[in-house]
């Protein structure tokens, strides 16, 4: 059994490899914004060398893990905090917590029904399903999201999703350098700047994805 310390500990861990993975992803599909024919050769030559390169599949593995130990430790902790009447992850300062630190639970929930809503209509159709087909036979990752990103409902649930998660990264990455013992009033305000000018960015980046897609390719 994992002490309350340890699993603090292996959520920061896991959520600081989910927030460094997610700028690895957005730096990616950062070439949706090219000109619709450099897009979509780019994307998936991107996609295919994803696809066959033996490292990022070990990668995705340590990935699929850190997803679901994420949500785990979370889930515990939460209801744990919960039980006993304290708030998730509360300041021993004694400062008035923001309401996102005080939902942390509730953000997370979002992001993981985002996550499986996200991974079946993307990686499991990808993977398993029926994707569409270039002109050479290859699986088309491309027109799959176009197609994916242009129905109105799930630009919506994606853009709600990205507000959690903007949310959700401003207290996660201020809260897993303190617990790691990084925290330095010298350097907080610095921390925080960081952290929020990350996530804000990030999170805005990948909401303006979809809306880009569903207004331009109509």
């Amino acid at each position: 059994m994992l002490s309350t310390l340890s699993r603090k500990m292996l959520l920061c861990l896991t959520g600081l490899f989910l927030s460094f993975f997610l700028l690895i992803h957005f730096l990616g599909n950062l070439q949706l914004f090219l000109p619709q024919e450099q897009a979509h050769l780019q994307f998936n030559s991107y996609s295919h060398f994803l696809s066959g390169n033996i490292l990022i599949k070990i990668v995705s593995y340590v990935l699929y893990a850190s997803i679901i130990l994420h949500a785990l430790d979370g889930l515990i902790i939460t209801l744990k905090n919960k039980k006993s009447g304290a708030n998730y992850q509360s300041d021993q300062r004694g400062r008035a917590s923001k309401w996102y630190s005080r939902n942390m639970g509730i953000l997370g929930t979002i992001l993981l029904i985002f996550l499986v809503i996200h991974f079946q209509n993307f990686w499991y159709v990808y993977k398993f399903g029926k994707p569409p087909l270039d002109e050479n036979g290859n699986k088309d990752l491309y027109i799959l999201v176009i197609t994916v990103f242009k129905e109105w409902w799930y630009v919506i649930i994606y853009v709600i999703s990205m507000i959690a998660l903007c949310y959700h990264l401003i207290h996660g990455i201020y809260s897993a350098v303190r617990t790691l013992g990084l925290f330095h009033p010298k350097f907080v305000k610095w921390f925080k700047t960081v952290g929020i000018a990350y996530s804000i960015i990030i999170s805005v980046g990948f909401a303006l994805m979809p809306i880009y897609i569903f207004f331009t390719y109509r």
